[in-house]
């Protein structure tokens, strides 16, 4: 079956930014789309959605993924095509008690880590212990957490590569363009706002397919990291004396 000729690749996307904040050159993308019989059903299903690929993903063999917006359970199903078109292993995380017999090696063929929120050392811990076994590893994670607005996305995806020192790669799906692909990959400073105003400003152009189900990307981190702020310096009368018409 020949392939779609409007899946081409777009030009390749955003710098990476180092976690100092200082743009480094270009990281190379992965321009060559994947093949296989995942690729070719990936890319009729893509074809019959309508849909156009946008960024390359970046060629970095270890990185967190946002996957967002996330308003609906199609979200997911696409972002899995989009992955299999362009031959990306991507990986998930996935409750313990859900990857379970008979469907556990399926569900890890599939990338699915599982993952024990009971465990003493918490979920981040499992995860960046995964970072530090493996060779590879892209994990994908829609912070949003839910389909339904929330006030707050869950910050596990910045904990977890903050603490396993990875990049964070943003990915999108625009239906407003019919759109989808990578955007810019960074290391995330620490700075929670500086860190997601960059990631907000990424969004702000990106329609989700339900919009009033969005939840904008904000962090509850955001919140005490401004509760903590000094208040800024006052300005001693010794400095500036009082005008005399005052």
């Amino acid at each position: 079956m020949p392939e779609p000729t409007d899946l081409a690749p777009a030009p390749a996307g955003a710098p990476l930014v180092a976690s100092s904040g200082a743009e480094l050159d270009e990281i190379p993308r992965d321009t060559t789309p994947g093949t296989g019989w995942a690729h070719r059903i990936a890319a009729v299903n893509l074809r019959i959605g309508g849909w156009t690929i946008g960024g390359p993903p970046p060629r970095l063999d270890k990185f967190v993924l946002v996957a967002a917006p996330h308003t609906e359970w199609w979200d997911g199903f696409w972002m899995l095509n989009f992955a299999a078109w362009w031959g990306m292993e991507m990986s998930w995380l996935a409750k313990q008690s859900v990857v379970r017999w008979p469907f556990a090696g399926l569900l890890r063929r599939l990338g699915v880590i599982p993952v024990d929120r009971s465990a003493p050392h918490g979920l981040v811990g499992q995860i960046v212990e995964q970072f530090e076994r493996r060779d590879r590893l892209m994990l994908s994670i829609p912070p949003e957490g839910t389909r339904a607005r929330r006030d707050y996305w869950k910050s596990g995806f910045y904990h977890i590569a903050r603490q396993a020192d990875v990049p964070v790669c943003l990915s999108y799906l625009d239906f407003g363009r019919r759109e989808a692909g990578f955007g810019p990959c960074f290391r995330l400073t620490g700075r929670v706002g500086e860190d997601m105003d960059r990631i907000r400003a990424f969004y702000a152009t990106v329609q989700p397919k339900v919009p009033e189900k969005f939840t904008p990307p904000r962090l509850r981190e955001e919140d005490e990291e401004e509760a903590i702020e000094p208040p800024s310096p006052r300005v001693s009368e010794a400095e500036h004396p009082p005008s005399l018409t005052e």
